[in-house]
């Protein structure tokens, strides 16, 4: 029997808040959203507050852990500040992603988080600079494929990248960390549910050699993401340390486009080997490409290098070559930026179709052109984790301006 919102609530209203009176009366819960078995809301509260809600926030998930059906729950902890509340010294607005409360090993991630109202206000309570940033265990490194805008191929991207990897010999795994918009089920053409091991980790899906992950394995396609930044930061981590990915020479981040949250918890929570960028060669694309690059840089994450990804368009019926959204705008722009070019895509129908009925060409057409350039970009990637820095990586002071 499917587990409903009602058996949920009903479980919360068991739960006291700090003043004794039942949680749901309190007005502090976000909406619930139950999909197969998993359970996911966040709780609000004034930030002066947190530390009397804390064990709140650990009574609603064993509260809710408890009910019959229930596989999983993920809490969140959401802090705000009223307006006009004293802050404190802020010189230069300096901000760290919030830490994981869940380990490797542990019980389901949550975070604390604070709003000021303003976007360029503290974006998280975060581990101190300097501190070293833990890895996962089993899994040697860790890439993002990032893009500034949304529209420009960066998840057909990330897994045919990921593909080329493998056919280079690599044992590979994919994380899926665009929350608002999940790409890989779709992708891969993946319908079924992971499993839980023991209760408190996840087994990633497994599809042409690749381990895999995603929000959307665990949500209905048209559940509608609505969350708060503190619950992006608790899903995330979750996924990455609580799923168990085994031994992995790499792990692939299709990243959610823009620069927000997500790529904050990804710089503070893991120690990124490098940040792939993904634009289309035209000017609006590459404004926010650009972005991205400076992004990664002021969190001090190696950017690999720039893919022009539909970079040209051939016809297949008389061979005119078309460049749709102008050509060798990514590879001027990662010249001018000091970056590695990693190669270019076309915009073509076979790579469209295959993406579109989860087939991913570099798996499915693996002796076809469009494979050996999937497999190239992949080799320059490789080859710059190589050149570059140690995976182990101090957590960087955010400094996010006005």
């Amino acid at each position: 029997m499917a587990v409903t919102k009602e058996q949920v609530l009903g479980a919360l209203a068991k739960v006291a808040a700090p003043n004794g009176a039942a949680l749901t009366s309190q007005q502090v819960l976000s909406d619930v959203v139950v999909s197969d078995g998993k359970v996911f809301f966040s709780i609000t509260v004034d930030a002066a507050t947190v530390k009397a809600w804390e064990p709140v926030r650990s009574a609603a998930e064993a509260a809710v852990k408890a009910v019959a059906g229930v596989q999983s729950a993920l809490v969140a902890l959401t802090a705000e500040r009223a307006a006009g509340a004293s802050r404190g010294p802020q010189p230069a607005h300096t901000a760290a992603g919030a830490p994981a409360r869940g380990a490797a090993g542990g019980g389901h991630a949550h975070a604390a988080h604070s709003h000021a109202g303003h976007s360029h206000g503290p974006a998280g309570q975060g581990a101190p600079a300097g501190k070293e940033v833990p890895g996962i265990p089993g899994v040697d490194a860790i890439i993002a494929v990032a893009s500034g805008k949304g529209g420009v191929g960066k998840s057909t991207t990330a897994v045919n990248l990921a593909l080329g990897l493998r056919d280079l010999g690599l044992k590979v795994g994919m994380l899926d960390a665009d929350i608002y918009g999940p790409s890989l089920p779709k992708l891969f053409a993946i319908k079924e549910k992971p499993e839980m091991l023991g209760g408190t980790r996840l087994k990633p899906i497994e599809r042409y050699g690749l381990k895999i992950m995603s929000i959307g394995f665990l949500i209905d396609e048209e559940t509608p993401m609505i969350w708060r930044g503190p619950m992006v930061i608790s899903a995330i981590t979750q996924m990455l340390r609580e799923v168990e990915w085994g031994k992995l020479d790499i792990l692939v981040v299709d990243m959610p486009p823009g620069t927000g949250d997500a790529q904050l918890t990804m710089a503070q929570q893991v120690p990124l080997k490098g940040a792939v960028i993904v634009s289309t060669p035209q000017d609006l694309a590459l404004i926010d490409a650009r972005r991205g690059i400076a992004m990664f840089n002021r969190v001090n994450v190696p950017v690999l290098g720039v893919v022009e990804n539909m970079s040209y368009f051939m016809c297949p019926h008389c061979g005119t070559r078309s460049d749709i959204f102008a050509h060798g705008g990514a590879r001027h722009e990662a010249e001018r930026l000091g970056v590695p070019f990693l190669g270019e895509v076309p915009l073509h129908m076979t790579i469209r179709e295959k993406s579109d009925s989860g087939l991913p060409v570099v798996a499915t057409e693996p002796d076809g052109p469009h494979a050996k350039i999937y497999r190239d970009i992949a080799t320059n990637v490789l080859a710059q984790i190589k050149g570059g820095a140690s995976s182990g990586r101090t957590a960087p002071k955010i400094v996010i301006e006005a």
